[in-house]
C-alpha cells in the first residue's frame, strides 16, 4: 500500500467532489481512485466517505483523517520544495579537508571570496596532515596530496605542491649564497621535525643525501620555521606558497633552484553525484578557477 498516494487520492476526491474529477486531477483512472479509498478505509478499519450513486459526503472519521492527511501532504511539499531548492542554488554547510599549509596559505583566503559570492553557504574547513575517509567522515571534498588511493573519486589535477629553498639576504651575506648542495654541508639547515628519519632534505639528483642532519634548528610548525629564517636563523626547505609572499616582499631569497625536490601531484577530490550539488559543484568550478587545473599526466 501506497500510503502518501492514497491520502492524495483521498483528499483529491474531497476538494473535487467526485472519483471522476479526482481521477482527472491524478491522471489515472477512477477505478484507480476508488482502489485507493477502499485500501485506506480497510489499512484504517473505518469508513472515510459515505456514498451512493448521487452524493458522497465524509464520515466524522473522515474529517478527522482529512486534517491529519491534509498536514502530511502539506510537509511532505515543503521537503520537496526544499530538496528542490538545494538543487537550484548553492545553499547549506560544504565540508572540506585539506594540508595545513596549502589549505592555510592558498585555500582559506579563497574560501572567503567564495562565501562573500555565494552567501547562502556555510563552509567547515578542516585543515590537518591525515588522511581523512571522505565517506565515513562526511566531507564534501578533499585535497588530496601524493597518490589519491581510491578510483572512485572524481579527481581534478590542481596546480603541483612545489618545494623552495630560501634564507634571509643577512644570513646570505653572513654565510654565503650555496650554488651546490654539498656547500649545505657549511650552513644552517632549519628543519621539520616530521622529517627525522631520512624524510627531510633530499634534493634532486642527490636522493641519497638527507641535507637535514646539518641542522642546529628543528620545529614542528612550517610557519615557525619561517619566522626562523626570516630572523637569519638558517636555510628553510618549505612549501612554495608558504614562502611566497616573503619572497616577492624581498625578505626571502631563493636558492638552489635547479636541485628543489620534484614537486607532488595536488587534486581536488569527491565523490561522483549523479545529480550534482549546486553548493559542490560551484565550489569546484570557484576553485579550479582561482588556482588554475593542471593539466591531466
Amino acid at each position: 500500500m501506497d500510503t502518501l498516494r492514497c491520502m492524495q487520492a483521498f483528499v483529491a476526491v474531497v476538494e473535487q467532489g467526485s472519483f471522476n474529477a479526482a481521477a482527472e486531477q491524478l491522471a489515472v483512472s477512477s477505478v484507480m481512485v476508488g482502489k485507493y479509498i477502499q485500501q485506506l478505509e480497510t489499512h484504517l478499519g473505518v469508513r472515510l466517505l459515505q456514498r451512493n450513486t448521487r452524493r458522497q459526503s465524509l464520515t466524522d472519521a473522515g474529517r478527522n483523517y482529512l486534517a491529519g492527511c491534509r498536514a502530511v501532504l502539506e510537509q511532505v511539499q515543503q521537503a520537496e520544495a526544499s530538496v528542490e531548492g538545494l538543487q537550484a542554488q548553492p545553499q547549506g554547510v560544504l565540508r572540506i579537508s585539506a594540508p595545513v599549509t596549502w589549505g592555510s596559505c592558498v585555500l582559506a583566503p579563497l574560501v572567503a571570496r567564495y562565501l562573500a559570492a555565494y552567501p547562502q553557504v556555510t563552509v567547515e574547513l578542516d585543515l590537518n596532515n591525515r588522511r581523512v575517509d571522505m565517506i565515513e567522515e562526511q566531507f564534501d571534498a578533499v585535497v588530496r596530496m601524493g597518490p589519491l588511493g581510491s578510483a572512485e573519486w572524481v579527481a581534478r589535477p590542481l596546480p603541483p605542491y612545489a618545494m623552495q629553498i630560501c634564507a634571509a639576504p643577512s644570513y646570505l651575506a653572513r654565510k654565503g649564497i650555496p650554488q651546490h648542495p654539498g656547500d649545505l654541508r657549511d650552513h644552517d639547515c632549519l628543519t621539520h621535525l616530521a622529517w627525522r628519519g631520512g624524510h627531510g632534505w633530499r634534493l634532486r639528483g642527490h636522493p641519497e643525501q638527507d641535507w637535514s642532519e646539518h641542522s642546529r634548528l628543528l620545529c614542528n610548525d612550517g610557519d615557525g620555521l619561517r619566522r626562523a629564517a626570516l630572523a637569519g636563523a638558517g636555510l628553510i626547505l618549505q612549501p612554495a606558497v608558504l614562502l611566497a609572499e616573503d619572497v616577492a616582499a624581498g625578505r626571502l631569497q631563493p636558492v638552489l633552484a635547479d636541485y628543489l625536490p620534484e614537486p607532488r601531484p595536488l587534486h581536488l577530490a569527491y565523490l561522483p553525484d549523479r545529480r550534482p550539488r549546486p553548493k559542490l559543484s560551484s565550489f569546484v568550478a570557484f576553485l579550479l578557477d582561482s588556482v588554475g587545473a593542471a593539466a591531466p599526466a
